[in-house]
């Protein structure tokens, strides 16, 4: 049997996005799904709080900003976690409630994902780099969902692409699995 390594919570600033709910009666969290966002496409924030990517998740994105966004209204999205270029993290939904990040979704035969998922956004792009702060963040940030839900292992660490293929890409080529899943199965031994 393998024992977690305790870690504190790592340094979040919270957002409460109105874009989530309860999740189903008795339902554990046991998957964690990595995504990127950006907003317009390939431009990032130099403050999040001010950003487009927050007013998706707030609620209170103007459509009218950027043509790019016209697809974007009425569309009610949050993650559970907002990784920043600059390693900051922003907790959008508490880790208890559902958020509306998967979309239409299949993990291992189940359907419905935000049902029993947490959802972190990197800020990025299919094809450009991650930050050396981003993986810091998102490994320290793993280690402790995991250790706060233990149904999570390393085979239920999965990429947007993976539980909506065909309709989702990210986190993308850009992604670096290999060191990433490195350091996460760390946690396990």
């Amino acid at each position: 049997m393998t024992t977690l390594k305790f870690l504190t919570l790592p340094e979040m600033f919270i957002r409460q996005s109105p874009h989530c709910d309860a999740r189903p009666e008795g339902e554990a969290v046991s998957l964690l799904v990595i995504h990127n966002i950006s907003l317009p496409a390939g431009q990032f924030a130099s403050v999040p709080e001010q950003s487009h990517v927050d007013a998706l998740f707030m609620g209170t994105l103007d459509t009218n900003a950027d043509a790019s966004f016209a697809c974007l209204q009425g569309l009610r999205v949050s993650a559970h976690c907002v990784i920043w270029r600059d390693g900051r993290i922003f907790n959008y939904v508490p880790f208890s409630h559902r958020a509306w990040h998967a979309g239409v979704s299949q993990f291992a035969g189940r359907e419905r994902c935000n049902d029993f998922s947490i959802g972190i956004e990197l800020e990025g792009t299919d094809n450009l780099p991650y930050t050396e702060q981003q993986y810091q963040s998102l490994v320290a940030l793993t280690y402790f969902i995991v250790q706060q839900h233990p149904a999570i292992t390393p085979e239920r660490i999965v990429g947007h692409c993976d539980i909506a293929p065909g309709r989702k890409t990210d986190p993308g080529i850009a992604f670096d699995w290999m060191r990433y899943r490195s350091a996460v199965r760390e946690f396990f031994l």
